[in-house]
């Protein structure tokens, strides 16, 4: 009797030494922060910051048009997404904006300039002053606690694949 119960008990702490393991596999692969942002720091600017609430934007690769789409973005309170082109790998000029209640909201972005195959952009978080209109100077790029800029870079291309478009 006494090696049975030997086995059993090598056996359950192998199984339990597995289950140990596979949780921290899990949790490198699958947990921490799953914002899908990308932060670029822009020291010349004074930004407002939001270390209490979630600002976030999820979205994929786009097709060339004049249309984003954003499979979500999430405000602490209303804010604005701006699409800027690229300036030598940082955002430039700004090509469309619209304004997303507080919450998380799907949502499209129509451009006044369309994105080039090819051609890389910035989808970037702003505040709103309170007036639900965009003003460059008054709406500026959200801070994430680590005072970088919420943004997604994201690059047009036909050949995106069957779940693009956001």
């Amino acid at each position: 009797m006494e090696p049975q119960s030997g086995i059993k008990a090598w056996q359950w702490i192998v199984t339990v030494i597995v289950i140990i393991i596979l949780i921290i596999i899990g949790v490198l692969v699958f947990g921490g922060d799953k914002t899908d942002t990308t932060a670029i720091d822009n020291p010349g600017t004074t930004v407002p910051t939001s270390t209490t609430g979630v600002n976030r934007i999820v979205m994929s690769d786009q097709y060339p048009g004049n249309i984003v789409y954003l499979s979500s973005v999430q405000f602490e309170k209303g804010g604005w997404v701006v699409i800027h082109a690229n300036n030598a790998g940082q955002p430039g000029a700004i090509i469309g904006q619209t304004y997303f209640e507080k919450g998380i909201n799907p949502g499209r972005i129509t451009l006044t300039k369309a994105t080039v195959e090819g051609g890389t952009y910035y989808a970037m978080l702003h505040s709103d002053d309170g007036d639900k209109k965009f003003d460059v100077a008054k709406d500026l790029p959200l801070k994430d606690s680590n005072g970088s800029i919420i943004m997604k870079i994201f690059r047009a291309a036909a050949s995106v694949g069957a779940e693009i478009k956001g």
